[in-house]
């Protein structure tokens, strides 16, 4: 496994243990709020990451392979909806909020980054890997 994916693997696991420990914290408290705003810093620096290594190998490649180039137009208009619901979610609970819309607000991020994290690490992550070597 490339060091590219295994720091982006490893960026998964650190947002996702961050935002259940943000849950298990509470939104009302200033741990959570702390522990919400790195989770905040931890997936745009690893988006930046993706950005700027993952895809343009990927893109790359798509010029010549027209199946991983629909893909990669899926992938990205997916994560432009998952993107903005998790900046909405951090913009809206950064100073706290209610606990009965925070608990909602999170199940839908929580849900959706799962997905996203999934498609990723078995197919967009796979594909890298194979050409790239």
């Amino acid at each position: 496994m490339s060091f590219l994916i295994r720091q982006l693997k490893h960026d998964h696991t650190l947002i996702t243990t961050t935002l259940e420990e943000v849950k298990n914290l509470g939104i009302g408290t200033k741990q959570g709020q702390e522990k919400l705003l790195f989770a905040k810093d931890r997936l745009l620096s690893h988006l930046q990451k993706e950005d700027q290594q993952l895809y343009p190998a990927l893109e790359t490649r798509a010029k010549q392979d027209p199946s991983l180039k629909r893909n990669l137009e899926m992938y990205s208009k997916d994560m432009t909806g998952i993107s903005k619901t998790a900046l909405d979610f951090f913009e809206k609970y950064t100073f706290g909020g209610s606990g009965l819309e925070f608990a909602k607000d999170f199940g839908r991020l929580s849900a959706s980054l799962s997905m996203r994290i999934y498609k990723e690490e078995t197919y967009l992550y796979k594909t890298y890997e194979t050409i790239t070597q």
